[in-house]
């Protein structure tokens, strides 16, 4: 395993759509343990392989909530319910948070690392990632998604600082 450098914000891969995967070997394993060392190295809670410059539909997740790391291999989201606002930030764009509008419920079909095919439905936080890193795959960026409501900035700042908090209760 090894990291790998993460692309930044102008780079045009970013906008670029990812691949189906069709080959379940050794070189996706490599991507994937590369992808998650990355991660974590970077402490961040998602990566896509287009943000380490694959054009490969493969998403890496860890929450650090305890359920450990997921590995999502072509993953489209078949259903959305609800709404929510979550504070975002990305890998690719360091230091930049803001507020974004999401599904409060997905459902997502994707195939793990050696082609076995999940379904799963999803909701809160864990939607909030699934859906930004499934954007991803598709050349969508967060600042994509955007509130469009005006927010105080203290406001927005205070609800980082919650999340954060949250995060570092869990452990």
């Amino acid at each position: 395993m090894a990291t790998r450098n993460v692309v930044k914000k102008d780079d045009p891969i970013l906008r670029k759509q990812s691949r189906v995967v069709t080959k379940f070997d050794e070189r996706l394993w490599e991507l994937l343990d590369d992808m998650a060392e990355t991660m974590y190295a970077d402490e961040g809670v998602g990566l896509a392989a287009v943000q380490v410059a694959s054009l490969k539909r493969a998403v890496v997740v860890d929450l650090q909530d305890g359920d450990g790391l997921t590995e999502l291999i072509n993953p489209v989201i078949t259903h959305e319910e609800g709404i929510q606002y979550e504070i975002e930030g990305c890998l690719s764009i360091p230091g930049e948070y803001y507020e974004t509008i999401r599904p409060e419920k997905i459902t997502v079909e994707y195939d793990d690392r050696y082609g076995e095919h999940h379904v799963e439905d999803i909701d809160g936080f864990r939607a909030v990632c699934y859906c930004h890193e499934i954007d991803h795959t598709n050349g969508i960026l967060f600042l994509d998604r955007l509130n469009p409501e005006p927010h105080d900035r203290e406001e927005l700042e205070e609800r980082a600082r919650m999340r954060r908090a949250e995060k570092n209760a869990k452990g």
